[in-house]
């Protein structure tokens, strides 16, 4: 622990430093190759696997079954409506959960009965479902909703906090990194997007964005502080706030993925609970994202966008110069 002090201390102070923001070539590379994976792979596998919720169709649930044979319960359905294109899933330890098209009430109530057959259980204890498919429509289009307030507010709310386009504009394309990113993770393992998955999805985006504002806090602090007799660059006035603020970052991503880790876990394999399973993953690979995006991404992105400027330029050169006489006195 005291090691880990100590090297926090080290980045703090400049004594040990990481060139995060000379370097953000490479990290603009390793995010372009990330994005396009996530966008190609699910293109070329056939696109994104949708929960129920939002295609539409029928639901059945036997409980209580030693028999979890997803090909069995399959074939089960397809006797009865060879075209309902049956989805299996285990749910818990005892649980199959039966998921078709939409099936008619005839077609609905002699998939029960076969049900109820084939694993030796009254129809009674056949859970069986509807949702239609504009109930579906009507959450997609809450969430894009959503999804654009959060992104203007916040667009919005950092521009007048820090009082630059430029800082709110990388933020943007730090929160945009993060949902590809992490959207993308379930379209190439083809993972089931549910509406609890979605609300993962909005949710990370404020733990970036609350991330980010505090690193770009220091950052704002860290530039302004410097006089016309610093020796630092604007970069490296930037990638000292962002060593500086380096550990905080891992500190504060380990202890909130540490107990969506334990929820994670219990969800999918103790419980079986489908919601904890799917909005603690994409908060599990939104916290990842996120704090890589917050670091990598960022700010150097605020410090690409700045280093154009006539003022910068300025600081640089005066920096530099600076820098060059103090060696030769």
């Amino acid at each position: 622990m005291a090691s880990f002090s100590q090297f926090g201390n080290d980045l703090y102070t400049g004594k040990r430093s990481y060139n995060i923001i000379g370097r953000r070539r490479i990290w603009y590379t390793v995010s372009a190759v990330l994005v396009l994976i996530v966008i190609l792979v699910p293109i070329f596998r056939g696109g994104f696997v949708f929960g129920i919720e939002f295609r539409g169709g029928s639901q059945f649930q036997i409980s209580d079954t030693k028999n979890l044979d997803q090909t069995f319960a399959g074939d089960t359905v397809t006797a009865v409506v060879p075209g309902a294109d049956p989805r299996v899933t285990v749910v818990g330890n005892d649980s199959v959960r039966i998921q078709t098209d939409q099936l008619t009430d005839a077609q609905s109530v002699a998939v029960t009965n076969a049900i109820a057959k084939a694993y030796h259980v009254d129809t009674k204890e056949v859970t069986t479902s509807f949702i239609g498919a504009t109930w579906g429509q009507d959450i997609t289009r809450q969430a894009i909703t959503g999804l654009v307030i959060f992104v203007i507010l916040a667009t919005i709310g950092m521009a007048l906090y820090f009082r630059t386009w430029k800082m709110s504009a990388a933020a943007l394309v730090s929160l945009i990194h993060d949902l590809v990113i992490t959207a993308g993770v379930y379209g190439v393992f083809r993972i089931e997007v549910t509406p609890a998955a979605v609300i993962g999805f909005l949710t990370i985006l404020g733990y970036s964005l609350y991330d980010t504002v505090v690193v770009f806090d220091k950052i704002r602090e860290t530039t302004g502080e410097d006089g016309e007799k610093s020796r630092r660059t604007f970069g490296e006035s930037v990638n000292l706030a962002v060593n500086q603020t380096l550990v905080r970052s891992i500190n504060t991503s380990v202890v909130a993925i540490l107990p969506v880790g334990a929820i994670l876990f219990i969800g999918a394999f103790i419980l079986g609970a489908g919601t904890l399973r799917d909005i603690s993953l994409a908060l599990f690979i939104g916290i990842i994202v996120g704090t890589y995006s917050t670091i990598f991404i960022a700010a150097p992105v605020y410090a690409h966008l700045r280093a154009g400027e006539d003022a910068v330029k300025k600081r640089d050169k005066r920096a530099l110069a600076a820098r060059e006489a103090s060696l030769t006195s």
